[in-house]
């Protein structure tokens, strides 16, 4: 709230906010702090009337908020539930930064009076309703704005901030009002409380949403639940000199553990006022979506790229905004292109945000309260002809966005985007990487290395072996040492045995529904097998293997070693891109097959083997296969990680040193199953394309979606964009895989020749599945000993330098 000396200054302030769009600013002449606090005269009117109700004769009995008789937080269980507020604004994101004919023009009704002239442009634009008007109000207030913003940072944290400020709170008021009754005589809202010193003289006011006459209890209602110092001080004043009234706190998402703390401290110290009388503070927590009304304009709104089949035009050139509805639009590319670039960027607009955000309406978190590291594609629908694709991401949201605030979403919307038309354009014998000392030849495709997704999966293939290595390290881990205790020996040294190890998808869970996929869970896996190669290192024991010693050795390394590397390639952020173009490649396969049921916008790019449109991009565009190779071999050459063995009396140093995304197994999993583990998510699906604030439930997963302005479909929404298919019944095998391959992997005897040719026609796929998961031959045996899913560089090169001990 605003502490201010007077009414009519408060006034004032408040209409230059709205005039120019410069920032809320709090200002005081108090002579002292405030000790006391009473009603401000007339503040306050009907919550009906004020909402759009009728006038209530009275008050109805059910009227009010639950309380829980356990604890000071009532959670109510209900699904999450939308809210609208009116965000016209958001229309002309799309405007780039005024030109010097522009800012001429829009100085130019009240020349020398920046406040009048931005009046002048807003009543014409009322007037005429034109586009054009708004835009030159919009480049005036721009222009009147004294704090030298660039115009897109003023436009998204000025601009826009305060049409929220205005109109969100309003929206979550209203819902409220509406869905627990707060109508008839006993309800107020917009009541005022001033604050005075201990000489009379006013300091301050403290503003509630609603007060109940009868009841006296304040409430205060937050759609982000984010409590604030300043607020919960002042309420603590007025608890002093009202000590007959309440405290309630009413939230649109889950309180976090701080606010907890936060009303559980207000209750404490008003019940220590009041004689240990309990109930004075109460919390409630009812899940909403607060949905923004906004029509996009042609020419003014912005349209992204990202995962629109229209707008890939062959080359590189980006779209520029605003350039019809080519593009998609929606809070997921509103959240990624608002989000600082680097951490510094990031903190800047977190604390700004924070600072101008005096009504609550930042969604959870603020800007910075998405963490785009998880961020992963999770729903594709709408592929009718004509529609585009309409989309939602799945993130976590950050634990401490304040001080460690989420950054760099418009790179990562941009890699998923990116990879997506990689998995389309070329064809799938083509998604493997290969480090291989005997193969430099055979790294990977040529095309698929001119882009970020075949980058990722190569320098993933390295920081797997490097993984590897450190899982391997008696002396970090007890399978490690289990390890090594049970391996053959020869010459008093464990063997370790020539295999190469690469990853490659397990089978993911889907489920396709209305014209769409839900991508629920898409693990990973780290194959390995025995592989006798030419190369090795410098001073490397060899042993002489029998059979029996080498299947003993794999199954040795799977169960003590592998599950860690596993681990890490599945929850390590460093494997988090790798995880991202993985997901993608899961909505690439269901395109493809619907694709090739009925023509969609993506069939001229499916096959089209032209990734130009999508390269390595900032900061990686000078990378190269080659320079991933070398750091390999260097690796190979010189060891990661060095440990002990002692074994026998004596001590021996040691040292360490692909991906095959060509299939992409899947199940799809029953609508009953769907419907009782993944309660609501369709629900959540449809709401992220309108919402910036969908959480999935009342977890702290957040859903973001966009589309094509018009077209698509609306997932679980009313007109899911065609009739509702027959679900697809559950595979009568539950551990095979459905749905044919757009291609079956590579010739296990040709690997791929790196080069762009594709590999020769490959042997029918066991079963005719998307891969053959079972016991028999790894999906990843691509190209011979080279093509695996990039092999972690198709074997670990292992050697030992025997040092000489006391004993010996």
């Amino acid at each position: 709230m605003r502490f201010a000396a007077r009414f009519t200054a408060a006034f004032g302030l408040a209409a230059a906010v709205t005039v120019t769009g410069l920032p809320a600013v709090e200002t005081a002449h108090a002579a002292g702090p405030p000790v006391t606090a009473k009603f401000k005269p007339k503040s306050g009117k009907r919550c009906d009337t004020r909402n759009g109700l009728p006038a209530a004769s009275r008050t109805p009995p059910n009227s009010g908020f639950p309380d829980n008789p356990t604890g000071t937080i009532h959670k109510d269980r209900a699904l999450p539930k939308n809210f609208e507020f009116d965000l016209p604004g958001q229309a002309y994101d799309g405007l780039k930064a005024p030109t010097a004919a522009e800012k001429s023009k829009a100085l130019s009704k009240v020349p020398g009076d920046p406040e009048k002239n931005v009046a002048a442009w807003k009543k014409a634009a009322d007037a005429s309703g034109k586009p054009a008007d708004r835009a030159m109000e919009i480049y005036a207030r721009y222009l009147a704005n004294k704090e030298g913003l660039g115009f897109k940072h003023w436009f998204d944290k000025r601009y826009i901030r305060n049409q929220v400020n205005n109109h969100k709170g309003s929206g979550f008021e209203r819902q409220l009002v509406r869905d627990y009754k707060l109508i008839g005589p006993d309800w107020l809202c917009e009541v005022t409380v001033e604050l005075f010193d201990a000489n009379g003289e006013k300091v301050g006011e403290r503003r509630y949403d609603a007060y109940n006459k009868r009841t006296k209890e304040f409430n205060e209602f937050k759609s982000n639940s984010k409590l604030t110092a300043k607020q919960l001080a002042k309420d603590r004043i007025v608890a002093k000199s009202m000590p007959d009234h309440t405290f309630r706190f009413s939230g649109a998402k889950k309180f976090t553990k701080g606010q907890v703390n936060h009303i559980d401290s207000l209750e404490r110290d008003v019940r220590a006022m009041r004689n240990g009388k309990a109930g004075q503070v109460r919390g409630n927590q009812r899940m909403y979506n607060p949905v923004p009304r906004t029509t996009p304009i042609r020419g003014y709104s912005d349209h992204q790229r990202w995962f629109a089949p229209g707008c890939q035009t062959g080359g590189t050139r980006l779209m520029a905004a605003g350039a019809g509805t080519c593009g998609t639009r929606g809070p997921a590319n509103q959240r990624a292109l608002s989000s600082g670039r680097t951490p510094e960027e990031a903190k800047r607009y977190q604390a700004d945000a924070r600072r101008l955000d005096t009504r609550g309406t930042l969604p959870r978190g603020g800007p910075g309260g998405v963490d785009f590291t998880t961020l992963e594609l999770r729903y594709v629908g709408g592929l009718e002809k004509g529609k585009g694709m309409t989309y939602s991401m799945r993130a976590d949201q950050m634990p401490d966005p304040d001080d460690d605030p989420g950054f760099g979403g418009a790179a990562k919307m941009q890699l998923a985007s990116d990879a997506l038309f990689t998995w389309l354009a070329l064809t799938p014998e083509k998604f493997w990487v290969n480090l291989n000392p005997d193969q430099p030849d055979k790294i990977m495709d040529s095309k698929f290395a001119s882009t970020d997704a075949g980058r990722i999966l190569l320098d993933a293939d390295l920081d797997m072996k490097h993984d590897f290595a450190a899982a391997i390290n008696p002396e970090k881990f007890p399978g490690a040492k289990r390890f090594w205790d049970s391996q053959p020996r020869e010459d008093g040294i464990p063997c370790f045995p020539d295999v190469r190890l690469w990853i490659e998808p397990e089978v993911a869970k889907v489920r396709e529904e209305k014209g769409g996929i839900y991508i629920l869970d898409t693990p990973l896996k780290v194959s390995t097998e025995w592989m006798d190669m030419d190369w090795s290192a410098p001073g490397a024991h060899q042993c002489t293997w029998t059979e029996a010693e080498k299947r003993f050795s794999e199954t040795n390394l799977r169960q003590n070693v592998m599950p860690e590397v596993v681990k890490r390639v599945n929850n390590h952020p460093r494997y988090a891109d790798l995880r991202r173009v993985y997901t993608s490649r899961v909505a690439a396969e269901y395109i493809r097959q619907q694709d090739a049921k009925k023509p969609t916008d993506f069939h001229k790019i499916i096959n089209s083997d032209d990734v130009k449109a999508w390269p390595l991009r900032a900061p990686n565009e000078k990378w190269t296969k080659q320079g991933t190779y070398d750091r390999y071999m260097k690796s190979a050459r010189e060891g990661v990680e060095w440990f002990e063995l002692k074994y026998d009396g004596k001590t021996f140093n040691q040292g360490v040193g692909g991906v095959d995304f060509s299939k992409q197994p899947k199940r799809n999993i029953s609508r009953t199953q769907f419907a009782t583990q993944n309660r609501d998510l369709d629900n959540t699906t449809a709401n992220s394309r309108k919402s910036d604030d969908a959480s999935y439930r009342d977890t702290d997963t957040l859903y973001l979606g966009a589309g094509p302005a018009k077209g698509g479909s609306d997932p679980g929404g009313d007109d899911p964009g065609g009739e509702d298919p027959t679900p697809t019944p559950t595979p009568s095998d539950p551990d095979k895989p459905s749905d044919p391959p757009s291609t079956p992997s590579p010739d296990p005897s040709a690997p791929g020749s790196g080069d762009g040719k594709p590999a020769p026609p490959a042997a029918k796929d066991p079963d005719g599945d998307l891969a053959d998961t079972g016991a028999g031959m790894p999906v990843g045996l691509i190209a011979g000993i080279a093509a695996a899913l990039a092999a972690v560089g198709g074997t670990l090169v292992w050697w030992m330098r025997r040092r000489t001990t006391a004993d010996e």
